[in-house]
């Protein structure tokens, strides 16, 4: 908003150390050389809202509040480089509310500033309590389009309460009846004004070292000396609209202190009720201006502010400005960008430059009176012109983008027309709308593939290959992803609609799931009862339970009923749900399970195939012979070991734990497959787990044993190793495929 030092290279972290430094001198200098104009503008925007005549009291009431924010804030926020100063999103919803008080004409002032006292110290305690519920994250989830129609509808309230002072237009009259007539206009106000807005634009072009704020104030300043040195009248302050007037000041800060109470005092509940909105509104517009100044800073210190802390910091430091008698602000980014660039490097420098402010009044309070209405005016109208978000317009050329274009214009113009809390419902709920509706548009089926097109790691026969070919379309695999909501299940019905009526079974792989809610659960109820009306089944792997909502899907369908622990309904793995759907399909077409045949012998396992009567009569002396349990284990990852295992009958899972407890299902070891090669090759631990699915009976071949035979047969080693090569081919063949499927887009 305001003019930064820019440096060609980030500062370094922020100093801890208790003590002062000349940087922060400096940078509290600069700093307070920023927010000291603005606040003298901001004030004067708020009171004159009320009455013209209030110009003075709202010049001495934003210094008062940026004294009182900028020595509070640091103190209890101990974030270091913020400053926390009046800024726009307060000029804009206060003068808002002084100007809807005042349009009656029958509200007194005191009672107008008595509503503006209230309003400020309601939104400091709203600040407050977001940082003790630690909702200070979740102002950032606002959708940055209703950030972005914020801080532009801010910057037309401010442009198009400025321009009739720019234009010197008499008080009370509006801004549409001015601007189509000119003989309105006073030339006087308007040259102090462009002289002001032209400085503060090119005087960042000449210096960096004095911020163009200070530079447009001046520059305005002289400017109506020298007009006023050819008009007599212009060098008095009695009835001179052009110039703040005096700052009076009556009492002590005790006397402010208790006449604030008094006021609170005579605040009625209707007066409460209609604070109410604006003063939430100016609590959060205050808080994302705060916290999006705190990720700016910290991008550039390399830092990490505590934003639950800073936003209690920020309510306290209102509540100070209000018991002061001055207005409210936020954690502004130009005072704090110029404050770290000059050298600010401890939160001593945000209490300097609030020291800094309050010197400067003290010092120069008397001739505060004569600083120009147009000079301020063309302040803010600039500062209104850096806050309107102008690159919004080329979302217009992008047709991806140009829902976002609406939400934003959406909430200018409702903040313009009706208020800014309308505003911030209406963007809210435009955003919402938008993102139901790109939720929709985008579907939640990742694949969808059957039995014929995927099949599990399990090792298969020629005959129940054939079989699965004929027959796997019974069995349906597929892979959701995202939330699934009122806003995509009818989506999803849709496209499995087809399916439920030909399929017996269809397994969901939930893993890519972020949410689900009870419209999805119900929808679920409805597909399992459609299949289970032709015997069949709804299946479901990968359900996930680390979510980042923290939803346990399985514990949510389980609560429900859609799953139970009667039927077996959910695997632990996608591939062992696939390899469960095959054999209920092999079971229905009449395949006989190989766990009813009898063990093979060693000649009859395909990997042996080739080998001479002398050769398996060798390995013979040198394998072993062994039973497995369903459930025992045979071996765990980083078990040591040289052994290769042949399955002679049963089956036999290999298995990859995962963090959380769960596993996943890497292959089946059938009758006839062999397991273990990679230890047998290279002697190395086990990479995986072996566990038999059934009763399992194996030969088991050590490299030892293997090593003893080989001087024997020497060709024994050369077809045992060629047999290998090709099987462990084949898998690697296997293993491709299924890679290339996973990254299907």
């Amino acid at each position: 908003m305001s003019d930064a030092v820019v440096t060609p290279h980030p500062p370094a972290a922020l100093n801890r150390s208790p003590f002062i430094s000349a940087g922060d001198v400096w940078g509290g200098l600069a700093a307070m050389m920023v927010a000291f104009p603005s606040a003298i503008a901001f004030g004067v925007v708020i009171f004159t809202a009320a009455s013209p005549s209030l110009a003075g009291a709202g010049a001495l009431a934003g210094i008062v509040g940026a004294a009182a924010l900028g020595l509070v804030a640091p103190l209890v926020g101990r974030n270091r480089g913020f400053i926390t100063a009046p800024c726009a999103p307060a000029a804009a919803v206060m003068s808002g509310l002084a100007a809807e008080l005042a349009q009656n004409g029958h509200t007194p002032i005191s009672r107008i500033l008595s509503v503006l006292a209230l309003t400020a110290l309601l939104s400091g305690v709203f600040q407050i309590t977001y940082g003790l519920l630690r909702v200070g994250r979740l102002i950032k989830f606002i959708p940055y389009q209703v950030v972005n129609g914020y801080m532009s509808g801010v910057a037309v309230i401010i442009a198009a309460t400025q321009l009739p002072k720019f234009l010197g237009i008499p008080g009370g009259t509006k801004l549409s009846q001015a601007l189509v007539e000119p003989h309105l206009w006073r030339w006087q106000g308007m040259a102090v004004g462009t002289v002001t807005i032209v400085a503060m634009v090119v005087a960042p072009k000449l210096t960096k070292i004095v911020p163009g704020a200070i530079i447009g104030l001046a520059a305005g300043i002289a400017s109506y000396f020298a007009i006023a040195a050819a008009r007599p009248e212009l060098q008095s302050l009695d009835g001179n609209s052009f110039v703040i007037g005096p700052i009076r000041t009556s009492g002590s800060l005790a006397d402010v202190f208790m006449f604030r109470l008094h006021a609170l005092g005579s605040i009625s509940g209707a007066d409460v009720a209609m604070i109410i909105g604006p003063a939430l509104t100016l609590s959060v517009l205050l808080s994302i201006d705060t916290l999006k100044t705190g990720v700016v800073l910290d991008a550039l210190t390399h830092g990490r502010h505590n934003s639950n802390r800073e936003l209690v910091a920020q309510g306290v430091a209102n509540v100070a400005s209000f018991m002061s008698g001055g207005v409210p602000g936020s954690g502004t980014m130009g005072p704090t960008l110029v404050n770290v660039t000059s050298g600010g490097r401890s939160m001593w420098s945000s209490v300097i430059e609030g020291a800094l402010v309050l010197f400067g009044f003290l010092a120069f309070g008397r001739l505060m009176a004569w600083v120009p209405i147009g000079a301020l005016a063309g302040i803010l109208l600039v500062i209104a012109w850096r806050m309107f978000d102008f690159k919004m317009f080329r979302l217009l050329t992008m047709p991806g983008a140009r829902l976002d274009f609406v939400v934003i214009a959406a909430v200018v113009v409702v903040a313009e027309a009706v208020g800014l809390i309308q505003a911030a419902v209406a963007g809210v709920v435009l955003a919402s709308v938008i993102f139901i509706r790109n939720q929709i548009r985008a579907s939640v089926v990742v694949r969808k593939a059957d039995l014929r097109q995927m099949r599990s790691n399990r090792r298969r026969s020629e005959e129940e290959i054939r079989l699965l070919d004929a027959h796997g379309g019974e069995g349906l695999f597929v892979q959701l992803r995202g939330d699934l909501f009122f806003g995509t299940t009818d989506q999803l019905y849709v496209e499995l609609e087809k399916d439920l009526a030909e399929r017996r079974f269809i397994l969901f792989d939930l893993r890519r799931i972020e949410s689900m809610d009870y419209t999805a659960a119900h929808l679920l109820t409805q597909m399992q009862e459609r299949l289970a009306e032709r015997g069949g089944q709804l299946l479901f792997s990968g359900m996930p339970s680390r979510m980042p909502s923290r939803q346990d899907i399985n514990d949510y369908l389980a609560e429900l009923g859609v799953v139970t622990a009667a039927a077996q309904t959910v695997f632990e793995t996608r591939d062992s749900a696939i390899e469960w759907m095959e054999e209920k399909i092999l079971a229905a077409a009449g395949w006989v399970a190989v766990e009813s045949k009898p063990p093979l012998e060693l000649r009859e396992i395909p990997v042996m195939s080739g080998l001479d009567e002398q050769a398996l009569a060798d390995l013979e002396t040198a394998v072993q012979r062994h039973s497995y349990s369903a459930g025992d284990k045979i071996f765990g990852i980083g078990d040591g070991g040289d052994t290769i295992f042949l399955v002679r009958s049963g089956r036999v899972h290999i298995l990859l734990p995962l963090p959380g407890g769960k596993r996943h299902h890497l292959a089946t070891m059938c009758r006839g497959d062999f397991f273990g090669e990679m230890s047998f090759l290279d002697r190395r631990t086990r990479s995986a787990e072996a566990e038999a699915a059934t009763k399992t009976e194996l030969f088991i071949l050590s490299r030892a044993a293997f090593d003893a035979v080989i001087p024997r047969n020497v060709k024994l080693a050369t077809s045992v190793y060629e047999q290998l090569a090709h099987a462990i081919a084949t898998r690697l063949r296997t293993t491709d495929a299924e890679l290339r499927s996973l990254e299907v887009r």
